[in-house]
């Protein structure tokens, strides 16, 4: 459950804060299509290295910290299946053992770096900022209102699971003992209240909802509007510089692999 408590918004005072959604999310773009591009190691190492600086200037590092911890089981889960794909059919120049593990390194790191680049974004944007700014882009609202929702119940979900999950060990519960199959069978008693819950809450919102007249005014007015400020256009030339850094990387300089630096 850390991983998506990384995501969840935290209310600090820092200029990643105040930048507006549209400029942190077309950043987040250009860091996923920049890790897209490339298979090496060595670029993916110096994207995650990269957003480092943003981390400690928005004051998230624990929270980061926690959502890297979170998504470590799928970490180790796409370098073994890397590793044994490359290594069961090791063509296109991957027939060594340590190249199948850089470049299974490398794979695992473009999963790292977008969970990086994503919990940023999560991490130092409202919701409600997100969904005036998809409003504003020409997003219709109820796309927008679905979509802000869903953000704000996945780690409330997470955090309810979490305690269900306690409450149930506490009564003698045990999740983590027997095969596959009985480990499945033993979270029954866990989604089966969960998923009661979520139907629950989606009826309150609806009843909430219908009771505030929603949808009534085919024009909705906003008390904010967001505008960009100065370093809005320096992050969008400075992701605009990464994106066209990245692709001239790709396409004209070779990059060695860290293999075989060390044995140069």
């Amino acid at each position: 459950m850390n991983m998506f408590d990384g995501f969840r918004f935290r209310r600090v005072s820092s200029p990643i804060h105040d930048m507006d959604p549209r400029v942190k999310f077309l950043y987040v773009l250009v860091i996923f299509a920049a890790a897209v591009l490339f298979d090496q190691l060595l670029p993916l190492l110096v994207l995650f290295v990269a957003q480092m600086p943003l981390i400690l200037v928005a004051g998230v590092k624990r929270e980061c910290m926690r959502s890297m911890r979170g998504s470590s089981l799928f970490a180790v889960i796409i370098f073994a299946t890397n590793m044994l794909s490359l290594y069961l059919y090791s063509g296109g120049g991957y027939g060594s053992i340590p190249s199948i593990i850089e470049r299974s390194l490398a794979m695992t790191f473009r999963f790292m770096v977008l969970v990086e680049s994503f919990s940023i974004f999560f991490l130092t944007t409202s919701p409600d900022h997100l969904g005036l700014a998809l409003e504003q882009s020409g997003v219709p609202f109820d796309l927008c209102f679905a979509f802000t929702t869903a953000i704000r119940f996945v780690p409330v979900m997470a955090e309810e699971a979490q305690t269900i999950i306690d409450a149930q060990k506490a009564r003698g519960l045990e999740l983590e003992r027997g095969n596959f199959i009985r480990r499945v069978k033993n979270y029954v008693p866990v989604l089966i209240p969960l998923l009661v819950n979520s139907i629950r809450r989606s009826l309150e919102l609806a009843e909430a909802m219908e009771s505030r007249a929603w949808g009534a005014s085919p024009k909705r007015t906003n008390l904010y509007v967001l505008k960009m400020k100065r370093s809005d256009y320096y992050m969008i030339i400075t992701s605009l510089i990464i994106l066209v850094l990245a692709a001239y990387i790709r396409l004209y300089i070779s990059i060695p692999s860290i293999y075989e630096l060390l044995s140069a």
